[in-house]
């Protein structure tokens, strides 16, 4: 299975490679979308694979090259077929990604926080953590 076809590679009728308007938005959105990203293998707050899965959306609209490596990339690649084949995240990835949402709000309250912040951030991770806890598991390896 492909991706959507909205998210097909397009040209967009450009002549040239360059400066096509449409592409450089994608490309631009797609490179924001990977720093952001590899910012996120750092931060704890700041999720990883949904910027990946939108970066290679983007580079898909604009750069097959950079579209092909991030599908391979050892690290990043198998994530983002199994949310494009099959709308999956592996229970490892889940179980890290609720891992760290507890541990966000952990350290808020170590921190100190105010308690409406506390509150909102604690009904945000409890929305997102179940959203992310109910999608399914994808193919078994």
């Amino acid at each position: 299975m492909g991706w959507p076809p909205g998210l097909a590679r397009a040209s967009y009728g450009c002549r040239n490679r360059w400066p096509c308007p449409m592409r450089l938005f994608w490309i631009t959105l797609g490179l924001t979308a990977l720093a952001l990203g590899a910012v996120g293998l750092v931060l704890p707050l700041l999720p990883t694979t949904p910027f990946m899965i939108l970066a290679a959306a983007a580079f898909a609209k604009s750069s097959p090259r950079l579209h092909d490596w991030l599908l391979n990339h050892r690290l990043f690649g198998p994530a983002i077929r199994d949310w494009r084949d099959h709308r999956a995240i592996n229970p490892r990835a889940k179980r890290l990604a609720v891992t760290a949402m507890a541990a966000a709000l952990g350290l808020s309250l170590a921190l100190g926080v105010g308690w409406r912040v506390l509150a909102v951030q604690a009904l945000v991770l409890i929305v997102m953590g179940s959203w992310v806890w109910t999608r399914p598991d994808g193919p078994q390896a």
